[in-house]
Formats: structure tokens, sequence, C-alpha cells
């Protein structure tokens, strides 16, 4: 990308941070002008601009789907509108339309745990609709006491039973409900690495852009929940999810034990998940590319087929403000990745203080690290010089990914925050041929 053309979409994500802030200095009203929080519909909104750049790194070659080594520097920019109805008690519906724009590096290519949450497998110069998020919500109180639940983002302040069922049915993310972490699984407000605001081997079903059709049911008793869900994955791998076609889909199952060590909140959740699609097998790739003296390709040798993976998700706070996290993940890595990336094996891990001991107590800091690794047939197909979603440099020097990244987030004032954020990450693309890299960040987020 030029220098013209940075400064170009560099200044675009100024002009919307600047239409947000002012935005987000008025109040949420409903039509009589009353506050809108005691109505039954219920209106957010939210922006983020993110500019990720790396130099010049070592590397004596690049494949079709390697991160640019002469050095790179891009933005994304986007803003959403959360509007929710009340049909009923129990009942709500949320809409959450959004406008894109911008690219991530190298075109969301070249590493498997990719710098950026906010940027997608597409992009586009111009700014864009679309509508990620359609879905219906019931909540079915059990029994136990009743708990105050405060407004946010798709969700109304109210009060529900301790001991609940909750189902959610429409166009949403898996990860909106599964594999949430407190303090490690929203890119536009704490760590942004693909592989650590999420199990990096969990490979659910999505679009481009990471969402989908699908419906969860959740059972809350005590101290455990349990869900479930079924969504539709995409015809073809990291394609759009366009149409009906149930055949192809993921099914995935939660459960999760909260408790407290030391007086202390903490939560561990297991994870489990199926894809049915259709799929390929490396071996089946590399056998068929020997034979024919050609590159393997995964899309000549794909048929219906499983893949299963699991995921371990830990939270602790450990003192006032300060909390750690780690995830651990694998999955079948003889088939191809299908709608995440190419991860067989995780693990990621970190701390979050918040900045009550520097008189910043809505400040942010965050330091974590994550290993990644390649199941043996996909390390066989890539050395071989084959093409993945996120990763083919064209031969591969085999060792694990690591990452580590770190960011400082300043609240600025009631709906803006200011994130640095900084990552270096050892072999990407699982070759030590090339890197290290270094890439730094800048996030702009507003909200109201």
């Amino acid at each position: 990308m030029t220098i013209k053309v940075f400064f170009r979409r560099a200044r675009l994500g100024c002009l919307f941070a600047a239409g947000s802030i002012a935005f987000g200095t008025l109040p949420v009203l409903a039509a009589d002008g009353s506050d809108a929080s005691q109505d039954p519909w219920r209106i957010n909104a939210q922006l983020t601009n993110v500019t990720q750049w790396h130099r010049r790194f070592r590397s004596p070659y690049e494949g079709a789907n390697s991160l640019d080594a002469s050095g790179r520097a891009e933005e994304t920019s986007d803003v959403t509108l959360f509007a929710g109805l009340q049909l009923g008690p129990r009942t709500e519906i949320w809409v959450n339309p959004e406008i894109d724009q911008g690219f991530g590096l190298s075109n969301t290519l070249g590493v498997a745990g990719f710098p950026s949450g906010e940027a997608y497998k597409v992009g586009a110069n111009r700014p864009y609709f679309r509508l990620p998020r359609v879905f219906l919500r019931h909540t079915l109180d059990v029994n136990g006491e009743l708990r105050s639940v405060e407004a946010g983002t798709n969700q109304f302040a109210s009060s529900v039973a301790s001991n609940k069922a909750v189902f959610t049915f429409g166009k949403f993310s898996v990860v909106d409900i599964f594999d949430v972490n407190s303090y490690a699984h929203d890119p536009r407000g704490d760590f942004m690495n693909w592989a650590i605001v999420d199990a990096g081997a969990f490979d659910y079903a999505a679009d481009p852009w990471g969402y989908t059709f699908g419906a969860v049911a959740e059972w809350t008793q005590g101290r455990w929940t349990l869900r479930g869900g079924a969504f539709q994955m995409s015809q073809l791998p990291n394609d759009k999810v366009a149409g009906l076609h149930p055949r192809q889909h993921t099914l995935v199952a939660e459960v999760e034990k909260r408790y407290e060590w030391k007086e202390r909140p903490g939560k561990i959740k297991w994870l489990g998940f199926v894809n049915y699609a259709r799929m390929a097998s490396y071996r089946e790739a590399v056998a068929l590319g020997q034979a024919t003296g050609s590159v393997p390709d995964v899309a000549q040798v794909r048929r219906f087929q499983a893949r299963r993976g699991t995921a371990v998700n830990l939270e602790q706070e450990v003192a006032e403000g300060i909390g750690v996290f780690a995830r651990a993940s694998a999955n079948d890595g003889r088939k191809e990745a299908y709608e995440f990336t190419e991860i067989n094996r995780s693990l990621s891990g970190g701390l979050s203080v918040k900045g009550d001991g520097w008189k910043r107590a809505d400040d942010t800091v965050g330091i974590a690290v994550a290993i990644n690794q390649l199941s043996g047939p996909a390390r066989d197909y890539f050395a071989a010089g084959g093409m993945g979603i996120l990763i083919g440099d064209g031969r591969l020097s085999y060792r694990p990914e690591r990452i580590v990244e770190t960011y400082y987030a300043a609240s600025l004032n009631a709906h803006l925050t200011l994130a640095l954020n900084l990552q270096r990450i050892s072999n990407p693309a699982y070759n030590a041929d090339r890197g290290p890299v270094w890439v730094y960040g800048v996030r702009v987020h507003a909200e109201i």
C-alpha cells in the first residue's frame, strides 16, 4: 500500500472517530425525550478504527499467502448500531447493522494467529454495509433468587432468576456465546490477536466476517451452565454463508463452572465441537500431488466428512482489578481448516491489570503469549507448497508459531478509548525461514 493511500485511509478512520465521539456526547433518548433505558427498546453505537504496520523482516522467499516482507501499513474501520426491542418480559430481538472499511495486513494473510481481530478475510477501500447480527433471545426463569443484569451491548437491564434457560436464534457469531473470556475476547477493547481472543484451534462456523445462522440453548443451575448450539457452515471453506444448506453444519457444546479461589471469582469452561462438511484430507491432497507431479491442492480431494476439536478456557481474578486467563485447544489435524485459521494445537495465556495502582482506574494494560502448532499431515501439505485459508509460503521450515502481545488502553472520557498495541510474531505461518515480525498498532474505540 502506498503512503498516500495509507494516509487517505487513516484520515477516513479519524473522520469516523470524530463523528462517533460527537455522537457519543448525546444521551440515548426515547421518542418522547425520556431516558431510553426505561423503554422497551434500546440503542447503542460503537466505532473502532485500527491502524497496524510492520517493518521489513527477513524473508528469503514468499508464497501466494505470505505476509509481505517489505513492510506494510493498513487500517480498518467499523461503525455498528446495536438496536434492541423487547417483545415481551423475557423476549427480545436485536439487529446490528454495520458499515466496514479497510484491510488487514497483507489482505489478512501470512500469519495463523493473525494480529488483528478487527481485520476480516475480505476488505474494501470504500465503506460498505452489512448486517452481521439479527437474532431473537428468550429467557425462561426457572427458580432461585433474582439477580440484576446491567444494560450493555445487545443486553437490556433486567432482573433474572439465578436458575434459568436462555434460547438464542438467528444470525450472530458462535463466539458471541461460546469460548467467552472476561480478559481476552474483545478485539475492540482488549487483546487483538486471533489466537489470544479466541481458542486458536476452535474452527467454528462463520462467514469471512465471523458470523453465521444458528440456534443455542443455555441452562444455568447454581454455579454451572451447559450450552449447546447448531450452526450453518459455508458451502466452501472461508466462503460467504448464503441460503440454507443445513447438511454442512457445526455442533458445539460447552460446560461452564463458576467458583471462588481465595474469595476471588473464577470460571473454567470445557468446549467440544464437530464440523460436518465437504472438506479435504491433507494426506490425500499430498498423495494426489505426488501422483500427478503437481502442487497439492485441497480443493481437488474434498468429500463429506467430520472434523472434531476441543478447548479449555480459564479465567481467574487474583487481586482487585487483576486477572489471569489461559486457553488450550486442539482439533483433528488430518483435515483442512475450514472457517477460522490453520491452527491444530494452541496454548495461550496472559495477564490483565486495571489502572487503579496508578490512579487511572478505567485504563487497562495486558500482556499475553500464544503458541500455535500444525499437525504432521498439515506440515507435509504446506511444505509441499500447498495453500490454506490464511497461510502458504510455498515451502516450509517448520517451527511453532510464537506470539507475544501487549497493549495499553487509555480511557480518554466516558465514550472514548485510545489503545497502543505491540506484537512480536516469531515463525509467522510456522516458517522458521521468515521473521520475526514486529507489528505495531493504534486502536481508537468510541461507544455510547
